[in-house]
């Protein structure tokens, strides 16, 4: 044992380091496309910025450029309205230089003088709302000065209000609008860039500008010239021409702040922009006109739009600017961001996806990786398990074997006890192992199902027969019924069927210590008996129940098999009935398909399952407490395994529990349905005959339970017995005479089957008289045969007169012996009891030589022992090159039992060979040249039967023994009955082929 778990565990350590090996490459390869994966998540980042940047610049560009087209806009709009209020201006001086040539000159005397030249120009001051006021200069020569002086009663003053020098001409202020009035007498031409406007003026006959400056109101203004001629010139006069023309001067003061201001306040949009106006005829000296010359805080676009004044000798322009550095637009900003955002929710998205594959790529590798781990430990298991299994069968084999065999000695009863004893308990470490081992294979899932057909009611009886004993010892009620619609013959594993049922009734007979446990089979479409109970909730979901509260049933009846309360409500007598009815009924089957679901239930009044514990029951290796093991004993993994077999023929497994009160466990399973007819000798069916020869007798039962009564007129129909239920004596001799109303509907019954509780010492002589008068009254003709039923037959026979005791639990076989003696019926047919397996291996194997391989000695000498038990002539070796040795064709052995594990050369090598051999063999007869010999006969002829002798239970083991060409195995330590089933269809010659 200990060296399988050392070859499990290095075997499992070695497939886990290749597969480590294996996972060096492909786990470097994963960090490597980490790195990428972090690298061209980088890169995305840096790309999403860089659009977001190239998005934001483009735009903010298109911005500042449409500011600037703004800019551009709103100035050449402000510039050219500026020049038409310039304009409008210069027209009405103009238009006023005419007045007064026209009133002053072509009147004699003139219609025009101070007054009325300063009335009309403050009236008329609306329409020059830019000009300060305006004033007329007469052009006055050297020689007309006195004159000029003696006429108006002052004399020509400079600019500075000092007598004007003496000079060529003279432009004193003859008239002047009321708001100059203190020009008036000035004479013009006294200062340098007055005179040199006045000279430009009249030489071009257009409006002159002078430079800025400051007006009395402090304001930056400019002087408007324009000049006055006698005459009407032609627009292409000459200068001379011009200048002989000139009466005089008119002027005005224009405010240039005042013109702007009034001009920005108009327009929208005057709070953005900062507006500047320049005179800009020397360029490399502008002269501010309007605005600031304080520079703005933040640099922001300009434009400068230049101006036409009408004065082609002096040159004006403005600048616009905004007030602030533009902002940067939302639309600057949002979009990019937009596109931003969009674009890393693209890059996580891609990066996540990307991720993810990765993710699921490299989990692919490592759930690959611990399949191969999980596949080389569960090969591992299977070889461990295998060697476990064979290492503890192989001693095992040989201790019950020779056990076995020492009770077939003569033994004192104190040595046969210990033998029983030991060989019990050898059984029951065998039947442990099994279970272990059974659970190993479920997990493992390589336990595999049989199908073959099977007597489902003949093997409840081997069952109910294993428990007779211990429920006897109890006291306890043991039963079974199967439905009449329930087919004979099913396909299956009978062998998995009897392990559910034995282990359920196993605990049954474990937990209780009154009352009865009652095994029921019917079809699930007739039967009410679902997986889930009528109970109240309580601590777990097993049965349905949710609440920690106390479990009661929903309607309490104790019309049972044996008057105790049962867990579950239904299993009364009325549901029982209900149940019945459909089969009298002969109610269709409602499914149309070979399938057939069965509903197993069994019932107990043990002890129950305490609600706190009911989550666990099927829990492996888990008992209700800790002192179940102790007082009880088990090791918790029976139900578990149920369970798990189950499931795998598609059923499920459910209980009721009430502590105190006992179990019902039920489940469901999948068979299949198959005809008499449809056996076929491939599949043979180990059939239980019940004998023929009560066919069309009646019997009287006297029961006051109606269900036990069911149960046993279920066994007496098995073997043609027709019935008919009575409560008590009383109403059975009423039933004889004819008393009473009653009456029995078919003939007269041949016995009375009495219930050991309805019998008493009171009732046995009197039964016999009334029995004896009813006989001399010619009631009835034949007495009938009094049968107790009862745990004990031996002393309820000697103390009561009956004619036979039938011992419980009832069965088809032994009711059928206890007839027989009965009613002194000769056994035409011998019983299944009697022709067991023994008598049927004798007859197989009496004479039959057999080799038996094996290189453990005691299980030699315990092969041999049992074979020759039967008759047999044993030949041993203990090896494969020593049995090759002794099968050579023609053969003198008609069967070969071969262990698997041996040195030099297994079981199945040795196997291989003799196959090899015989397929050498068969070829050479077939080519040979006797033709008296058929052909087809001597190509199938040489074939020994070789059957492994193997400790292994493992599917993989079963496996390769048919790989090598084994034709079966017997399971060691084996048994009688395990023996007869193996060699039947190899030594019978009704069942060979």
């Amino acid at each position: 044992m200990g060296v399988g778990g050392g070859v499990g565990e290095a075997a499992a350590v070695s497939a886990a380091e290749e597969a480590g090996k294996d996972g060096e490459g492909p786990g470097r390869g994963w960090r490597v496309k980490v790195r990428l994966r972090r690298v061209v998540g980088v890169l995305g980042v840096l790309v999403a910025a860089a659009v977001w940047v190239g998005m934001h610049c483009s735009i903010r560009r298109t911005a500042i450029s449409k500011a600037e087209e703004g800019l551009v806009s709103m100035c050449e709009e402000r510039a050219r309205m500026l020049q038409d209020q310039f304009a409008v201006s210069v027209n009405h001086v103009h238009a006023l230089a005419i007045l007064v040539a026209t009133f002053h000159y072509e009147k004699h005397p003139p219609a025009l003088d101070q007054d009325t030249f300063a009335d009309y120009a403050a009236r008329t001051s609306f329409e020059r709302p830019l000009l300060s006021g305006v004033a007329y200069a007469l052009r006055v020569v050297h020689a007309d000065r006195e004159s000029f002086e003696r006429q108006q009663g002052w004399i020509i003053k400079t600019m500075k209000h000092e007598p004007s020098p003496v000079q060529d001409e003279y432009a004193p202020v003859i008239y002047s609008q009321e708001t100059v009035s203190y020009i008036e007498g000035l004479d013009m031409m006294s200062g340098e860039e007055d005179r040199e406007n006045i000279l430009r003026s009249r030489a071009s006959g257009k409006a002159v500008l002078t430079r800025p400056f400051r007006l009395m109101s402090n304001h930056l203004g400019v002087v408007l010239t324009f000049p006055v001629y006698l005459d009407d010139l032609t627009a292409d006069a000459k200068e001379e021409d011009r200048v002989k023309a000139t009466a005089g001067y008119l002027g005005g003061a224009f405010d240039v702040e005042s013109l702007v201001e009034n001009l920005l306040r108009q327009l929208a949009g005057n709070q953005e922009l900062v507006v500047n106006v320049y005179d800009v005829t020397n360029n490399s000296n502008p002269l501010l006109m309007y605005g600031s010359e304080v520079p703005l805080g933040n640099p922001s676009p300009s434009h400068i739009c230049m101006l036409d004044f009408g004065d082609p000798c002096r040159k004006h322009h403005m600048i616009c600017r905004y007030r602030n550095k533009p902002h940067v637009p939302w639309s600057a900003i949002t979009p990019s961001s937009c596109v931003f955002v969009i674009l890393m929710l693209l890059e996580y998205i891609i990066y996540a996806a990307w991720s993810r594959y990765d993710n699921v790529k490299e989990d692919y590798r490592k759930m690959e990786e611990l399949k191969k781990q999980a596949e080389a430990a569960d090969v591992a298991k299977s070889q461990f398990l295998a060697t476990v299994s064979h290492e503890i069968r192989t001693p095992m084999n040989g201790v019950l074997g020779m056990l076995d065999m020492l009770l077939d000695t003569d033994l004192k009863s104190t040595q046969r006890d210990y033998a029983q004893t030991a060989q019990v308990c050898g059984k029951a470490l065998i039947s442990l192992i099994n279970e272990v081992l059974d659970r190993a294979k479920i997990e493992a899932g390589k336990l595999d199902l049989e199908s073959v057909p099977f007597d489902l009611r003949s093997i409840l009886d081997d069952v109910i027969s294993l428990f007779s004993s211990k429920s006897r010892e109890k006291g306890i009620e043991l039963a079974v019924y199967v439905s009449e619609r329930v087919p004979e013959i099913l396909l299956g594993d009978p062998g998995r069927f009897r392990q559910i049922i034995t282990n359920l009734v196993g605990n049954s007979i474990k937990f209780t210590e009154q009352g009865h446990i009652f095994v029921q089979v019917h079809l699930a479409d007739h039967s009410n008996l679902a997986t889930e109970a009528k109970v109240e909730p309580v601590a777990n979901g097993m049965n349905g129940h949710k609440n920690e509260t106390t479990a009661v049933a929903t309607s309490v009846s104790c019309n049972t098999l044996s008057g105790f309360e049962a867990a579950d409500s239904r299993n009364n007598w009325e549901n029982f009935k209900l149940l019945l009815s459909y089969e009298k009924n002969e109610m269709p089957y409602e499914s149309v398909s070979d399938k057939v679901t069965l509903v197993v239930s069994v019932e107990d009044t043990g002890i129950g399952i305490p609600l706190d514990a009911q989550g666990k029951v099927f829990t492996p290796f888990m008992q209700a407490d800790s002192s179940t093991s102790r007082t009880y004993g088990g090791t918790g993994i029976g139900l578990s395994i149920s369970k798990c077999l189950v499931e795998i023929m598609g059923g499920q497994i459910n209980f009721v529990s009430r502590p105190h009160v006992g179990s019902t466990f039920t489940f469901t399973a999948v068979l299949q349905r198959c005809d008499r007819s449809a056996v076929s000798d491939s599949k043979p069916v180990m059939l239980h005959p019940l004998p023929s020869s009560f066919k069309g007798l009646s019997a009287l039962l006297v029961d006051r339970r109606p269900v036990r009564a069911t149960v046993t007129k279920y066994h007496l129909q098995r073997l043609g017995i027709t019935s008919e239920v009575v409560a008590t004596i009383e109403l059975a001799l009423g039933a004889f005479s004819g008393r009473n109303g009653h009456s029995l509907a078919r003939k007269l019954p041949c016995m009375l089957l009495i219930e050991n509780d309805s019998w008493s010492s009171k009732v046995d002589v009197p039964l016999r008289s009334s029995l004896l008068e009813m006989k001399q009254n010619g009631q009835t003709p034949v007495l009938p045969k009094i049968v107790l039923t009862a745990a004990e037959s031996d002393k309820l026979k000697g103390n009561y007169a009956v004619d036979s005791v039938i011992t419980k639990p009832l069965k088809a076989s032994t009711l059928a012996a206890c007839l027989f003696q009965a009613l002194g019926i000769t056994q035409t047919q011998l019983s299944h009891e009697k022709q067991d397996s023994s008598g049927s291996l004798r007859g197989l194997l009496l004479g039959r030589n057999i080799l038996v391989v094996d290189d453990n000695k005691v299980n030699l000498r315990v092969a041999a022992g049992t074979l020759k038990k039967f008759g047999a002539k044993v030949e041993c070796v203990e090896s494969g090159k020593d049995a090759l040795a002794l099968l050579q064709i023609p053969y003198k052995f008609d069967l070969c039992l071969m262990d698997i594990q041996m040195p030099e050369m297994d079981g199945f090598e040795a196997t291989r060979h003799i196959r090899a051999m015989e397929a050498k063999a068969n070829g050479e007869a077939d080519t040979g040249d006797d033709s008296e010999v058929d052909r087809a006969t001597r190509a199938g002829k040489w074939h020994l039967p070789v059957l492994a002798m193997t400790a292994d239970v493992i599917q993989a083991t079963h496996e390769e023994c048919t790989k090598c060409g084994m034709d079966g195995y017997v399971t060691k330590p084996f048994e009688e009955k395990q023996l007869f089933q193996a060699v039947q269809k190899f030594l019978d010659p009704g069942m060979s082929t």
